[in-house]
């Protein structure tokens, strides 16, 4: 085992950020790393935090951290942010609202930027809670960038996925209607001191009563008011009890079932890195050759079979 690996499994918060820094850069020495790490994981519990920009994402995440701080267990944040279109970084990085941690050696805070990737997620999200989960992180919550509709990448990598809503906001309808309700294990009306929480609370109940979901799960929901720490319990004990429930093995294969398909395409596209795609589009626009013929002939020259979805 390598010395930085032994360092990481000791829990060296130095060496745990110079792994972090090179999954981000996906950097060719990471996928070592991670293979020598990866059978020291599967013990954290993944909890991801999705929800409208606005919502109160990250105050309720911090509340959180501090709620797992006194039970003394080790928590490590991805909190994923929008990319800077200038320097390619996390627009805030900065993380204002979780200083308090800053002094916390058994709390690991990372910003990362999207970098483009969408859904919600940074592309090495996934390595670097399999990084935090190695290094003995007990919980490992991920803040996703708020982005709206799109953010239901979170329930493939996550244990439980916290969906934050608030009343008033013009879009709980919209929200509800748009999918990313689906993949709520956990609802959580913030700001529940606003005028029409209520409303919003039967809204998400009205939609419950319409489907069963296939693992019989009925997501609770929780009212918090983040900003004064109300609520946080209750929520860790909504979360709580939904990884506790039977069927969370299936569920973690599912999961894995997901991942190793995005990690395939990301695999193919890193070997497809080097074809002109702008040149076999024009061929295609013009109707001097066809789609699938070219892509029969990516395949055929890089000798590997055709990814069937």
């Amino acid at each position: 085992m390598t010395e930085l690996a032994r360092k990481i499994l000791a829990g060296d918060p130095r060496a745990l950020a110079r792994a972090a820094t090179a999954i981000e850069n996906r950097s060719p020495a990471a996928e070592s790393l991670l293979k020598e790490l990866f059978p020291r994981t599967g013990r954290a519990s993944v909890i991801g935090i999705t929800g409208s920009p606005g919502a109160g994402k990250s105050t309720l995440t911090n509340c959180l951290v501090h709620e797992l701080r006194r039970e003394e267990k080790a928590v490590g944040v991805l909190a994923v942010d929008p990319t800077s279109p200038y320097t390619g970084g996390a627009i805030l990085g900065d993380r204002i609202r979780m200083l308090s941690h800053h002094a916390d050696p058994h709390v690991f805070i990372r910003s990362m930027a999207t970098r483009g990737h969408l859904g919600g997620l940074a592309a090495a999200t996934t390595d670097m809670a399999l990084l935090l989960d190695a290094a003995g992180k007990q919980f490992v919550l991920i803040e996703t960038v708020g982005v709206g509709q799109d953010e239901v990448e979170i329930a493939k990598l996550a244990d439980v996925t916290v969906l934050v809503l608030v009343p008033g906001m013009g879009d709980d309808v919209q929200a509800i209607k748009a999918g990313i309700m689906e993949i709520a294990d956990v609802f959580v009306i913030n700001k529940a001191d606003q005028p029409g929480a209520d409303r919003l609370e039967r809204e998400i109940l009205a939609l419950q009563s319409l489907s069963i979901r296939p693992d019989r799960w009925t997501p609770p929901v929780v009212r918090t008011i983040a900003t004064e720490g109300q609520g946080i319990s209750e929520t860790l004990a909504a979360i709580r009890s939904f990884l506790g429930r039977t069927g969370a093995k299936d569920r973690a294969v599912a999961n894995w079932s997901q991942r190793l398909r995005e990690m395939l395409r990301e695999r193919l596209l890193e070997q497809f890195a080097n074809i002109d795609f702008q040149a076999a589009a024009e061929q295609v626009a013009s109707r001097h050759s066809d789609p699938y013929t070219i892509v029969d002939d990516w395949t055929k020259n890089h000798r590997i079979k055709p990814v069937r979805n």
